[in-house]
């Protein structure tokens, strides 16, 4: 009996010395993490743009994938959400004036894109709409859901272009590189007239045109020196500002009277 026992015993540690070998060799999931060379950025009156740098890595990246070049990242840097108005203008009667508006909430303020290749050789446009990823794909919601279809479309086109003429919008095609199979450093644009906020650095990860990961990280943007002085006033005292700004215009229009008046 003690011989049976002995036996079956050795049979049940086999199968266990057998599986943790087996276990071992599934491979693990690969994922993708983020960092910014900066976690604030400072701005001032004379701020002409700039280029931001972040670095990523690729976590359990398979070597003879990275070495195919079959692993793309797209990475993006998201203003702040405000609702937006896009107005449409016309000629009446010699005279340009808003005919029709449309009101957009939660619109990113800026979308700025750095990707690997071009956006149509890394995955299929459906990816894309589902992630939300790309200044085309993201998802306008209108503030009345009542509106035409056809009005929706017309306006989000014409908020859209309207980003992108303005800088706030940029697609940088090469702007993500490998340094290695598993390290990456990417350059996302800062226009000019970014906004300041919290804005938010993501990094998506795909591999042979199939969608595996998401990082995130945080960026915030802000005012300095004199121009955060009168920003934070604006905003925190709003009321005597106006006061102050139309007592200073008033002021300076009188002072100016004075000085070019003819006798």
């Amino acid at each position: 009996m003690r011989a049976r026992n002995t036996f079956a015993t050795a049979i049940v540690l086999s199968l266990l010395a057998a599986a943790v070998p087996a276990k071992a060799q599934v491979p693990l999931t690969e994922g993708i993490q983020i960092g910014l060379s900066t976690d604030n950025v400072s701005i001032t009156a004379g701020f002409s743009g700039a280029d931001l740098t972040i670095f990523g890595s690729l976590e359990n990246p398979d070597p003879l994938v990275a070495r195919q070049g079959r692993y793309d990242v797209i990475v993006v840097l998201e203003g702040p959400p405000k609702p937006v108005v896009v107005r449409r203008k016309d000629r009446v009667l010699g005279v340009w004036v808003n005919l029709d508006s449309e009101t957009f909430e939660n619109v990113p303020v800026s979308y700025s894109v750095a990707t690997t290749r071009p956006l149509q050789d890394i995955t299929e446009p459906n990816s894309y709409k589902q992630l939300s990823l790309g200044a085309s794909n993201l998802y306008m919601q209108p503030a009345d859901a009542g509106d035409s279809p056809a009005t929706i479309e017309e306006f989000t086109a014409a908020l859209r272009e309207r980003k992108s003429a303005t800088g706030l919008y940029s697609e940088n095609v090469g702007g993500v590189q490998f340094l290695s199979q598993n390290l990456f450093r990417a350059t996302v644009r800062l226009a000019p007239n970014v906004p300041v906020g919290t804005h938010k650095a993501r990094a998506f990860l795909f591999k042979s045109g199939l969608f595996i990961k998401e990082s995130s990280a945080q960026l915030e943007i802000r005012k300095s020196g004199f121009e955060q002085s009168i920003f934070r006033v604006a905003h925190n005292y709003s009321f005597f500002y106006g006061v102050f700004a139309i007592s200073l215009a008033m002021l300076t229009g009188w002072l100016g009277r004075l000085i070019f008046r003819r006798d």
